[in-house]
């Protein structure tokens, strides 16, 4: 069974953490779990971590982990018991302490948040719902998130800090900024990992189905969608997060970067759903408003368009640059975007 835990690691009593101390820690942090292929929890039994997320502020750090073992308590008792030891024989994290350390969801609880159907249990209780304190925990790791998205402030999610009663509070506009972060976190790992997928099957998306977000693209191009195109389209994903991070915006730079930002938005949605933020934020407003600041027009979303009958593609994309997919990767208003996106991505399938 896979978990998903959370634990916080903290400091001496009364530091406050620098933002070049907080990039150190969450590299070292970072460093040290990926170190770990196993571990060894209760009574000798095995617990895999599989994947984390470090996440440092200026009191402290959150870990998410992803675990796959026998039990939550399991889960649990390993992961203090690791992290316990990690920071006593660490001599920069010296003084440093495990605090909570517990397990928010499990790989039901997230399958069941993200909308995937599973069978109904009879006589099955609410046991696997998040408690209001994980929840609260997961709206803390967006608000501590949203300090790495800087090209965007409020106002471009909808908040008006003239207006009292603004419809979109500025916490609401931090939470889906936080969420954002996480989300292209996500999109990156899930890019390598259909970069992987497709090497091993030396095809094209349109014949692999475990992709998580090349079959998130456009399905008329999907026989296009090869080993090279995935690398491309990384290369534009890892351009997206370094201008996510940068203070100002220019609206997407080619085609497949408003791709990749409509997809980062989905993305940020789930986020927001496991946090149990869906039905109390107005989240189809913060979005427009968006839309409006992030892209300078939405030509992107015509190629989504095919006839519901038929499925197949009745739309004219003639006259309307960039669209045709020998176009995505070429640059708007800029000469280079990156040396590698000069290969034709249309070969990419023949891989």
């Amino acid at each position: 069974m896979e978990y998903q835990l959370t634990a916080d690691v903290n400091p001496p009593s009364n530091t406050d953490l620098d933002p070049l101390q907080r990039h150190g820690v969450a590299a070292l942090l970072d460093e040290q779990l990926d170190l770990l292929a196993g571990i060894e929890g209760p009574d000798g039994v095995e617990v895999e971590p599989l994947d984390h997320r470090v996440v440092v502020h200026p009191t402290g750090a959150v870990i998410t982990w992803v675990l796959d073992a026998p039990a939550l308590s399991f889960a649990e008792e390993a992961a203090r018991h690791v992290l316990t030891e990690l920071l006593a024989t660490s001599e920069l994290l010296e003084g440093w302490t495990v605090g909570r350390c517990e397990v928010i969801a499990s790989d039901d609880d997230l399958a069941a948040a993200l909308g995937e159907e599973r069978p109904e249990l009879e006589d099955e209780d609410d046991d696997g719902e998040l408690t209001e304190e994980e929840i609260a925990a997961l709206r803390d790791e967006l608000l501590v998130s949203a300090d790495a998205l800087r090209a965007f402030g409020p106002e471009a999610f909808g908040h008006n800090p003239a207006d009292p009663d603004s419809p979109v509070s500025a916490e609401a506009a931090r939470l889906v900024a936080g969420a954002l972060v996480q989300a292209m976190e996500i999109l990156t790992d899930e890019l390598f990992a259909d970069v992987q997928e497709l090497e091993d099957a030396e095809g094209a998306a349109s014949d692999v189905e475990a992709l998580s977000v090349l079959n998130q693209l456009p399905l008329r191009y999907a026989e296009h969608y090869g080993a090279l195109f995935a690398k491309q389209f990384l290369v534009v994903s890892a351009i997206l997060g370094y201008r996510l991070a940068q203070p100002g915006w220019t609206p997407p730079l080619c085609t497949a970067e408003a791709l990749a930002l409509h997809v980062l938005k989905a993305e940020a949605g789930v986020q927001l759903d496991l946090a149990g933020l869906l039905d109390e934020l107005p989240v189809k407003q913060i979005f427009a408003a968006f839309d409006e600041h992030a892209f300078a027009d939405h030509d992107h979303e015509r190629l989504y368009d095919l006839d519901e009958e038929t499925g197949e593609d009745e739309i004219d994309l003639l006259g309307t640059p960039g669209l045709d997919i020998d176009e995505w990767f070429l640059p708007k208003g800029t000469d280079v975007l990156h040396p590698y996106l000069a290969a034709e991505p249309s070969a990419s399938h023949a891989e």
